[in-house]
């Protein structure tokens, strides 16, 4: 039995890992389109380490466009096997890749426009349809055949709506092997979803490393954070505040914290702008899955039936009011994606309003390596978007604490029950932050634990 490991190795992006049984079977743990800019991310996602007409079987741990947006493609290049994930990450699955499709039209559009008439894109939205018809939804806590030789286990990662830890039961040649991927592991005492629930003992284990080596800030200050950059933006400096949030998990908690501000009366009354249709969209299906979210909030429905929404809050659909909302001096709040500043409408809110030093622009996730976000997380000086140099005039704000990933202490809490496997692979982590996972976990007790390289291959 083989791995080879096809994306998010020694990075945080393009999540894929290829599992090869001796009888030729071949099961794909996610699918995710590399983000970020440059002739890396072009090669990454126009290309194979496979033929995806061989893939037999489709695993799916969430629907981050990390992990999910080269399905379309996958299935556009020959894939016609099952994906298997859960209800919730199918329908946001639905939205987002469609998304996603609107976008990479749009951006061949522009290219072609700019004289690159070979440019297209790597999927459209009929693509899209025909990798949904594939779709597959089981729920947690039950092990279900994907072949009549595999078994599949989804437990709660606890990272956004619908995630899962994908654990394979494999009988070949009368051997039993577990094999294990954590997927993107979430936090514990969050809101809206449950904690994590650990996975079964694996022999072998793929595990996300994204904050090795680091610890969250302390989550009680978060709510504090949030209503201090709005007081000082909007009160004190009647100045905009702009919230680059990913359009699943992060904008469904910036929503849920301003909801409970605004019952208890703490929310200073400035309109707030959801300005992402998508977000919206995903907001929607949140409200369609509350068996995933954890007691607090269903508390909280007792006294308020829409904890995404209050009396201050807009929603902007039309691309025409988007713009306009950089034409307002009026103080306000944009919430809007992406969630790394790298595109949609927040990036044209930066673009326009940065060099104001009324506004702020506050991060509130992790932003990979090369993208907008990760450059203003540096507060430099001056900053490009679009191409323009703009002066970074606007105050840059930081909530370590936001991000859905689990820390290296909650990591190793997640992985606790682990220490016997044969070996663990860590992966979607920068190098350094894997390294220092690795020693810390060889520290508390674990065994061989290795780091892999883009595209290799590996033997169990």
């Amino acid at each position: 039995m083989e791995i080879q490991f096809c994306g998010a190795d020694k990075t945080v992006t393009g999540s894929s890992h290829l599992i090869r049984l001796k009888n030729g079977k071949q099961i794909l743990l996610d699918c995710g389109l590399y983000q970020g800019g440059g002739k890396e991310m072009f090669d990454f996602n126009t290309q194979w380490f496979f033929k995806p007409s061989s893939i037999d079987i489709l695993v799916l741990s969430h629907a981050h466009i990390d992990h999910s947006g080269k399905i379309p493609k996958l299935v556009k290049d020959g894939f016609r096997g099952k994906i298997y994930c859960t209800s919730a990450t199918r329908d946001l699955c639905a939205i987002m890749l469609l998304d996603s499709a609107k976008i990479q039209e749009s951006d061949a559009k522009s290219a072609q426009k700019r004289g690159n008439l070979a440019a297209k894109p790597l999927y459209d939205e009929f693509d899209v349809k025909n990798a949904l018809k594939l779709f597959r939804t089981v729920g947690y806590d039950k092990w279900f055949y994907a072949d009549e030789a595999i078994k599949v286990l989804f437990k709660d990662a606890g990272h956004i709506l619908g995630s899962a830890s994908i654990t394979l039961d494999i009988m070949e040649g009368g051997k039993q092997t577990i094999l294990g991927f954590t997927g993107d592991i979430g936090r514990w005492d969050r809101p809206i979803l449950k904690d994590p629930e650990p996975m079964p003992e694996c022999e072998f284990l793929i595990s996300e490393s994204t904050y090795g080596g680091i610890t969250h800030e302390d989550t009680p200050q978060e709510t504090g954070k949030l209503l201090k950059a709005i007081t000082d933006t909007c009160i004190k400096n009647k100045g905009k505040l702009l919230i680059p949030a990913f359009s699943i998990g992060r904008t469904q908690e910036i929503l849920y914290k301003l909801d409970q501000l605004y019952i208890s009366r703490q929310l200073p009354e400035v309109p707030v702008y959801l300005d992402s249709p998508l977000s919206m969209n995903a907001t929607e299906i949140y409200k369609m899955h509350y068996e995933c979210m954890d007691e607090d909030i269903e508390q909280f429905l007792k006294s308020d039936d829409n904890p995404f929404g209050w009396k201050h809050l807009h929603y902007i659909t039309d691309k025409f009011e988007s713009k306009l909302l950089n034409e307002k001096q009026e103080p306000c709040v944009i919430i809007s994606a992406s969630g790394m500043a790298e595109a949609g409408r927040i990036k044209h809110h930066i673009f326009h309003n940065i060099e104001d030093a009324k506004n702020t622009i506050l991060i509130v996730g992790y932003c990979a390596k090369g993208t907008l976000g990760e450059k203003l997380v540096q507060k430099p000086e001056f900053v490009k978007i679009f191409g323009i140099e703009k002066k970074v005039n606007a105050q840059i704000e930081i909530i370590g604490s936001m991000s859905a990933h689990a820390d290296d202490i909650e990591i190793r809490k997640f992985l606790a029950n682990q220490k016997f496997a044969k070996k663990v692979f860590l992966v979607h982590g920068d190098e350094k932050r894997q390294l220092r996972l690795k020693e810390n976990l060889l520290n508390n007790g674990f065994g061989e634990i290795y780091i892999p390289s883009i595209g290799e291959i590996v033997t169990l």
